[in-house]
């Protein structure tokens, strides 16, 4: 297992969570991917994106069929809202973009969970790379992640 996933394996273990770690032969990078590669639908993937309200980064989890509206979290943050490039995702998370986890960043960040998430037993998450997933109960993930559930995407 690459060591950033078995970095993520652990920090699993450690909160308690069952599931395990799953590296697969072709990249998750996107919802799609990860989607058709599991077997599942594309809103049952958790995708991690990371943006700027002013200076300060926020963690969005989304549902892998919804889009953030930038709009909605300007609003909840109450700060205009920029997209994070590669290199300050890389930076704030210790992640590349592709495999961001929701949760066991370099950064401690604000998460804002797409309220769609929670409509689901499972959701399926990056672990460290782009070929690495993992399952877990929104509920948990929302908990570990120390998150806040939020309607800050769209469909």
């Amino acid at each position: 297992m690459h060591a950033k996933a078995q970095r993520f394996q652990e920090l699993l273990d450690a909160h308690g969570e069952p599931g395990r770690v799953r590296e697969l032969p072709d990249s998750a990078r996107t919802a799609a991917e990860a989607a058709a590669a599991l077997g599942t639908t594309v809103p049952e993937i958790a995708k991690s994106l990371v943006f700027l309200a002013g200076d300060t980064p926020v963690l969005v989890v989304a549902s892998g069929g919804n889009r953030v509206d930038t709009a909605l979290l300007a609003k909840l943050c109450d700060a205009e809202i920029t997209r994070a490039d590669a290199a300050a995702v890389r930076r704030i998370t210790g992640f590349s973009i592709g495999g961001v986890p929701p949760f066991g960043h370099a950064t401690p960040l604000r998460t804002v969970v797409d309220a769609d998430l929670l409509g689901f037993a499972t959701v399926w998450a990056a672990a460290g790379t782009p070929h690495a997933v993992f399952p877990i109960a929104p509920g948990r993930l929302v908990e570990i992640a120390g998150g806040e559930v939020a309607a800050v995407a769209v469909a």
